[in-house]
């Protein structure tokens, strides 16, 4: 296995290969800044170019493409609240409020260092989970995966406001999205849930039109009200130690960075689960960490804890989502169902093959992951104090520029015009949930698990009755679950029993 790994290091190495992961890594660095378009879209496109191509130089260019792509989209994130992938919604929460306050290049520097972290401990991950993986994932079936997704979903208790007020609030913005999930052609039996007889919601609400609109319009509405720039008018010299400010949170919140990503490897992992579902168990984790109810209360008005759990899991998730795709040839994501065609080019059959006979092609994916993640966050941190200074131009010069990049990355969803009309609708919905004090990311993790427990669901009751309720994972999991529930209102108790013996 060692030699396995430096014949994977060389592979990656080869002045081809490596040239490619360089082209790869522009189209991803380009792609990721472009909101709504995301990484598979992108692999897709990019499938039909790897036909000539050794299996290390087609790794190196479309797995280098994908990893940076999931890098840079935090760029956009934290400048605009613009989520530069659908699925990297959650840093907007923290990294824009600072961005805001005049602290983007400290945002940035966090969230590119923790995502390099992320990468790296991803990488290690694979490497370490390649022999050792089977059991893990035979293990959990629909179940247990129904399980995972509700534990996901009573991260809303985290994710909310304190008190009782804040936690209705919370649930019932977490309901709501639950509900528009199941807008469109039910999974199972077929038949159509609220699609007002339009054909373009039969196949449900895409989730890049709904995020994009739920979190820019607001912020664009509010930047106009305003009528100043982004961060206000602090002068550009407070930017000068922004970014290395920002790294150095990383490793002062370091255990917080490494929990996340291994939150990231473990829901990558499993199949479907997907990156939406990593980060934001990742930022409610984050809230979790804070040491008392004053504390959380920081969170969602620009804490740096905020940026760092989520951009974190962003990454090491794509170490964790190989896994499976190596190891079975079952998808852990969109992403790597496309890559499972780059699997098929080249004549490679994931399974035992690829952790036996091309045990060096996939250590090449390793060192992949990792190199291009370095080699992007370096050549980042040399412009992200120029990038910074973004938010301090004017607003009328951004939102023309903001509006088009959000109209284009929502059309590029499904090319429908549609799917403006989507973007548009939740961008008011956005824009009151702000205006009322209502709580956008319940709402946002409600919408994007609403799905998979609704099919995990199906197929666990139909196969097994209720009996699944006495699989071990599953008792773990429930009684995992009404910790997690139960924790932020232990922490509230906790916090007026101790006022009440200091008063």
């Amino acid at each position: 296995m060692f030699e396995a790994l430096i014949d994977g290091l060389f592979l990656v190495l080869q002045w081809k290969a490596f040239t490619l992961m360089l082209v790869g890594m522009g189209l991803g660095f380009m792609v990721g800044l472009l909101p709504g378009i995301g990484g598979p879209a992108t692999l897709a496109l990019m499938l039909p170019f790897v036909f000539k191509m050794s299996p290390a130089e087609a790794f190196a260019f479309l797995l280098g493409m994908h990893a940076v792509a999931a890098t840079t989209g935090d760029i956009t994130s934290v400048l605009f609240g613009v989520p530069g992938e659908g699925l990297s919604a959650a840093v907007v929460v923290d990294g824009h409020p600072m961005a805001k306050r005049g602290e983007a290049g400290r945002a940035l520097g966090a969230a590119l260092m923790s995502s390099l972290l992320g990468a790296v401990i991803g990488a290690v991950a694979l490497a370490l989970a390649i022999p050792i993986v089977r059991p893990l994932v035979l293990t959990f079936g629909s179940p247990e995966l129904f399980m995972l997704s509700v534990l996901g979903i009573s991260c809303i208790t985290s994710l909310s406001g304190l008190g009782a007020r804040g936690q209705i609030r919370g649930f019932s913005m977490g309901l709501l999205g639950l509900l528009f999930s199941t807008i469109g052609q039910e999974r199972q039996a077929g038949s159509l849930r609220f699609d007002m007889g339009l054909m373009y919601l039969w196949d449900g609400l895409d989730l890049v039109p709904v995020l994009v609109g739920i979190f820019a319009i607001p912020e664009i509405v509010d930047l106009a009200v305003r009528g100043t720039a982004i961060a206000g008018e602090r002068p550009p010299e407070e930017l000068q130690h922004g970014v290395l400010e920002g790294i150095k949170d990383t490793f002062r919140h370091f255990w917080l960075v490494f929990r996340c990503s291994i939150i990231g490897v473990f829901v990558g992992i499993m199949p479907g689960a997907g990156g939406g579902v990593a980060q934001w168990m990742a930022y409610a984790h984050s809230v979790q960490s804070a040491r008392d109810a004053t504390d959380r209360e920081r969170f969602g008005k620009g804490d740096i804890r905020g940026v760092l759990g989520p951009g974190a899991a962003n990454n090491s998730k794509e170490g964790g989502e190989l896994i499976p795709t190596v190891a079975f040839g079952v998808p852990g994501s969109g992403a790597m169902a496309i890559l499972l065609g780059a699997f098929m080019i080249m004549g490679l059959l994931p399974g035992p093959d690829m952790l036996t006979k091309h045990l060096a092609v996939t250590y090449s994916m390793v060192w992949t992951l990792v190199i291009a993640n370095v080699i992007a966050v370096i050549l980042c941190l040399f412009v992200l104090n120029q990038l910074a200074k973004v938010t301090y131009i004017n607003g009328g010069l951004i939102i023309p520029i903001v509006l088009l990049l959000v109209f284009v990355g929502s059309y590029t969803a499904n090319g429908q015009i549609a799917d403006l009309i989507v973007t548009f609708l939740f961008g008011l919905l956005g824009y009151f949930m702000v205006l009322l004090g209502w709580p956008r990311p319940p709402f946002v993790l409600g919408f994007v698990l609403g799905k998979l427990i609704e099919t995990y669901l199906f197929i666990s009751v139909s196969r097994y009755g209720f009996a699944w309720l006495t699989h071990p994972i599953v008792v773990l999991l429930i009684m995992l679950t009404a910790v997690v529930i139960a924790y932020p209102f232990i922490q509230e108790y906790r916090r007026r029993s101790r006022e009440a013996v200091h008063a």
